[in-house]
């Protein structure tokens, strides 16, 4: 009798053998990852937003900052329910068969309820966190502005209470045959200027 995939706990991984247990590696993850996409719902359709973020281990929260109206806002003032991903892809992974080619990866699943901090001092502080993950080199006071209540007037931040999370991870050896980096070209110009 076939596996019924939709009454599986959200955290549960297909391929137990690459799951990931490991609670430090998943934080070490999210502390780490640049960017990622934020999935919530209105009336059954899903929508999804990439976003900048920082995962705070003592409120065991991911907080982000939006536009203060718009699609991903609306969604969160109908509904609680909201995941978020991030991802990083490896070497892609040659094979003699089409359907056995594959691709290096590690992935974090994080499911939670999201809501809105109307607290300005609180919306103030993990403004100041965000900078501080993106540009530790510069300093508030020294380097910038810091952050002021009147520009909440502009931003939405938000939270997601975490209630579960799971993690997945597929690495082979440095010597695999074949193993070769997705070419990179970047959209940016900005990044094809570094690249080149």
């Amino acid at each position: 009798m076939p596996k019924d995939y939709a009454a599986l706990p959200e955290t549960a991984v297909r391929r137990s053998d690459r799951a990931v247990d490991d609670e430090a590696w998943i934080k070490t993850f999210l502390r780490y990852a640049p960017v990622g996409t934020l999935a919530t719902v209105h009336e059954g359709q899903p929508f999804m937003n990439t976003n900048l973020f920082i995962y705070d281990e003592a409120a065991h929260a991911i907080y982000i900052h939006t536009a203060r109206v718009g699609r991903t806002r609306a969604n969160v003032e109908g509904d609680e329910k909201a995941c978020f991903s991030i991802m990083e892809m490896g070497r892609l992974l040659p094979a003699d068969e089409a359907l056995e080619f594959s691709v290096e990866y590690a992935g974090v699943m994080v499911f939670g309820t999201i809501s809105i901090l109307e607290d300005d001092a609180e919306a103030t502080v993990i403004l100041q966190e965000l900078l501080d993950k993106y540009a530790p080199h510069l300093h508030a006071g020294q380097d910038y502005r810091p952050p002021v209540p009147e520009e909440l007037k502009r931003t939405t931040v938000m939270k997601l209470a975490i209630t579960a999370w799971s993690g997945k991870k597929k690495e082979v050896e440095p010597d695999f045959v074949g193993a070769y980096w997705y070419p990179d070209m970047p959209i940016l110009t900005s990044v094809q200027t570094r690249q080149g």
